[in-house]
């Protein structure tokens, strides 16, 4: 089975890396409101602080992922291009 990416297949990668940056944001703004709610120093504290550090990895992550997107299209219609015209 062969997969190959498209230029019509921008928009909805381009919007699923919007959805998930928009709940990225919320649910830290979730998190960090329930670790305030959380007495510091306890294990329930030491859980949301972890798990923002987590969480808060992958929006740092999304500019590299689109770049990466991006590339594999532009370069797979090359490849395609090239392959039509000298093949």
């Amino acid at each position: 089975m062969k997969e190959h990416f498209d230029v019509r297949d921008l928009l909805p990668i381009g919007l699923t890396l919007v959805v998930l940056g928009i709940g990225m944001a919320y649910g830290l703004n979730v998190i960090e409101d329930v670790k305030g709610d959380m007495t510091a120093g306890t294990a329930s504290y030491n859980a949301t602080e972890d798990t923002i550090t987590g969480v808060a990895k992958l929006p740092e992550k999304l500019p590299l992922i689109v770049t990466v997107i991006v590339a594999a299209v532009i370069i797979g219609i090359l490849v395609r291009y090239l392959m039509v015209r000298y093949g």
